[in-house]
């Protein structure tokens, strides 16, 4: 049962962030195969630098249905973006919910490889926040996490609090998946609605006459 529902959420990611970068590298004006490529750098980067730091075989490398998953949703939101017109808006959504989703796959992926809990926060703010990091970077953007958005500190909040329930509660173990992958999603709506920041340090701007 846990594994079935593993499966459905690793999916759901994939498809989630498969349109986030789509959906980004048309805002671009990127050609097709620009968008394809965008869209799976976005799905599979971060699940490949946990993989990689865990010595174990990267996921999509053996396994066709996440490439082929990729493939069809960016066609799909190629066809989609004739009748889709706000593309931020469309973007938020599906890189929110990308974002949870993959956070909690990368934590269960640390706890399965018996690493620290603190490091299986490490691994899934890994796996939620750096398929967009290389997506931005590609794209010429500033990358989320490095501006003032709330973004790596949604995972952590939402890795620490799955992390919390599982040990410390005899809540059913779906329903943590459920209730951190939304609490994360919100997190992220609720701070960039109201405009939450993390301070930011401010530099001296160097004088010209030294």
């Amino acid at each position: 049962m846990h594994q079935q529902f593993n499966l459905i959420i690793e999916i759901l990611g994939t498809i989630s962030f498969a349109m986030s970068g789509s959906f980004a590298a048309m805002q671009k004006r990127l050609d097709p195969f620009g968008v394809l490529i965008i869209a799976f750098v976005t799905s599979v980067g971060g699940g490949t630098v946990r993989d990689l730091l865990l010595d174990i075989p990267v996921f999509w490398m053996h396994d066709l249905l996440m490439c082929g998953l990729i493939l069809a949703t960016s066609v799909f939101s190629m066809v989609f973006k004739s009748i889709e017109k706000n593309f931020k808006v469309t973007l938020f959504i599906f890189d929110s919910f990308g974002l949870g989703l993959f956070t909690i796959i990368g934590v269960q992926k640390g706890l399965n490889a018996d690493i620290h809990p603190l490091i299986c926060i490490g691994l899934g703010t890994i796996t939620g926040c750096f398929g967009g990091i290389i997506r931005d970077i590609l794209l010429n953007r500033i990358p989320l996490i490095f501006r003032k958005e709330i973004y790596a500190s949604a995972c952590i909040v939402g890795g620490s609090t799955f992390l919390l329930l599982t040990h410390f509660t005899t809540l059913s173990y779906t329903f943590i998946q459920i209730f951190t992958i939304l609490m994360i999603v919100s997190v992220r709506t609720l701070a960039v609605k109201y405009q939450w920041q993390i301070p930011k340090f401010y530099g001296y701007e160097s004088n010209s006459e030294m």
